[in-house]
C-alpha cells in the first residue's frame, strides 16, 4: 500500500499543493496534519506509522514535511528502512529507496548521503528563520518600533480565531493538560499558557 503524508506547521498554513500532489502520486491513504516538524511525537503520523507493513510505501512531497531535525529525520528513516518499508521524497527524485534495491550496497550510499545532505538544509533552514526573526526583533525594538507580536486567540477574537480561543478555553476549564491542547489545537504551547493564566 502507498500512504501518502502531508504537514505543515501551523493552522494557518494550506496542505491543498502537498495533497494534489500526492493525490496525482497515486497514493492509497493520504493522511495530513497541522503540526510541528521538530520531532515525530505527532498523533497522525503516529497513526499511519501503526498502519504501515513491510512491503509499504511512505511518499512525502519534500524532506522538510518529513521532519525538520537532522538527528530525528535520520532516526525515523532508519527506523522504516528496518521495517522493510520504501520512501519517497517527491521534490528528490534520488530519494526513491526502491530504485536500488538490486543495486547492493550503492543504494544505501546514495540515500545515506543525499538524506545527510537534506535534513542538514532543512535544520539549516530552520535556525536561518530563527536568527532572521531574532534579527528582525532587535532592529524593531531599537527603532523604538517593536510591540511584541500581535495576539490571534482572546476572548474578543473574531471569526476562526475565536472559535479556536473558546475551544482551548473549554479544554483548560476540562482539565487537559497544555500539551493535549497544543496537539488537538495546534496552537503554540506559550499561547495556551497565556490564556490559562489569563483565566485563572
Amino acid at each position: 500500500m502507498i500512504f501518502g503524508y502531508g504537514r505543515v506547521s501551523s493552522i494557518e498554513q494550506n496542505l491543498d499543493r502537498q495533497i494534489k500532489d500526492l493525490q496525482e502520486y497515486g497514493c492509497d491513504r493520504i493522511y495530513t496534519e497541522k503540526a510541528s516538524g521538530k520531532d515525530f511525537s505527532r498523533p497522525v503520523f503516529l497513526e499511519m506509522r501503526s498502519k504501515m507493513r513491510f512491503g509499504d510505501v511512505l511518499v512525502v512531497h519534500d524532506l522538510t514535511r518529513f521532519g525538520r531535525n537532522k538527528k530525528e529525520i535520520m532516526n525515523e528513516w532508519k527506523k522504516l528502512i528496518d521495517d522493510e518499508i520504501d520512501i519517497v521524497v517527491l521534490n528528490m527524485p534520488i530519494l526513491d529507496t526502491r530504485k536500488y534495491k538490486e543495486l547492493e550496497g550503492i543504494g544505501q550510499l546514495v540515500s545515506d548521503i543525499v538524506l545527510s545532505l537534506l535534513s542538514w538544509m532543512a535544520e539549516e533552514d530552520r535556525r536561518r528563520i530563527r536568527i532572521a526573526q531574532r534579527e528582525g526583533i532587535e532592529i524593531a525594538k531599537a527603532k523604538g518600533v517593536y510591540k511584541g507580536g500581535k495576539r490571534k486567540y482572546h476572548k474578543d477574537a473574531k471569526g476562526k480565531d475565536k472559535i479556536i480561543y473558546d475551544e482551548i478555553v473549554r479544554l483548560i476549564q476540562a482539565g487537559e493538560s497544555v500539551q493535549n491542547i497544543h496537539k488537538k489545537v495546534g496552537v503554540a504551547r506559550n499561547t495556551i499558557y497565556t490564556i490559562k493564566k489569563e483565566l485563572n
